[in-house]
């Protein structure tokens, strides 16, 4: 929100608009192109590239009119509070998106391991042990190692943490008027989750080269990198937005009392860290 909103109309309705059509194509080629290219497709990868390079356009061009809408005057009260319905129920959605991941490593680890470990299918499976992180009942999955909590992921969380801290701080600041100490912890926040994102890199390729960890490796290698893989996608995410956020700190946007992009980015960034906590406990030490 910006603070030129004194002439506002009742309620601001923007006119047609080609990026949600366009939007919509791209994901759809990135999506076409991420599957072709887990199958084995040459092109996917192409596709895939193209369809993420176009997406950030529309997106770079799309918030770049809401941007211009906010600065020019057009939002006032009742378009915030749109805003803040939108952002909160988008991030109930993101809930229920890993709700089902998490639920999915449940019902494998809790309900279905156990009852192929039973007294009824010992005559099918000897040899299997209910034990988490095993290469499956018919014995088919290359052997793997699990990956413990120590050091990587135990570093990450106490970044992710931090990162909360350093967000909050920049986000009273700015509340307070001081825009150069709302601009330096909200670069600390950025920075924080770039790390993460490197030493989630370097976890990835440890696991591959050294404990034979891959997407693979039966439903733990699956579960492990799907909710590991899809929270890191949600700090690049995070931290992309946190950057435009920072960058229209530095153009000299937003007030201490309308500042709603800087609020919707800071709810998605601790819902990322909320994820990661439970992820944290979930996969790596139980």
């Amino acid at each position: 929100m910006s603070s030129h909103h004194s002439n506002a109309p009742y309620y601001f309705v923007p006119g047609p608009s080609k990026w949600p059509v366009l939007g919509g194509t791209t994901l759809l080629m990135t999506m076409l192109g991420a599957s072709a290219w887990v199958n084995g497709a040459t092109w996917g990868a192409y596709l895939n590239f193209t369809g993420i390079f176009l997406t950030l356009v529309v997106l770079y061009n799309w918030f770049g009119d809401a941007i211009a809408e906010s600065e020019g005057g057009k939002y006032n009260a009742r378009i915030d509070t749109s805003f803040r319905w939108s952002m909160s129920w988008f991030i109930f959605s993101e809930v229920m998106f890993f709700g089902a991941f998490f639920g999915a490593l449940f019902y494998a680890r809790s309900i279905t391991m156990p009852w192929l470990a039973d007294l009824d299918h010992k005559l099918l499976w000897p040899d299997f042990a209910a034990q988490w992180g095993n290469i499956g009942p018919a014995g088919t999955i290359e052997a793997f190692k699990t990956m413990g909590p120590f050091p990587i992921p135990t570093i990450n969380t106490a970044l992710l943490l931090t990162s909360g801290v350093t967000l909050t701080i920049s986000h009273h600041a700015l509340r307070e008027g001081h825009r150069s100490k709302t601009a330096f912890w909200l670069f600390a926040t950025i920075l924080l989750g770039a790390v993460f994102m490197g030493f989630q890199a370097f976890e990835y390729m440890h696991a591959y080269s050294e404990l034979n960890l891959k997407l693979t490796s039966g439903i733990y290698g699956s579960t492990f990198f799907m909710l590991t893989g899809f929270h890191g996608f949600h700090v690049t995410m995070g931290a992309i937005m946190l950057s435009v956020v920072l960058y229209r700190v530095m153009k000299g946007h937003f007030t201490p009392d309308h500042h709603f992009a800087f609020e919707g980015a800071a709810w998605y960034w601790h819902f990322v860290d909320v994820v990661w906590l439970g992820l944290y406990v979930v996969v790596y030490w139980l």
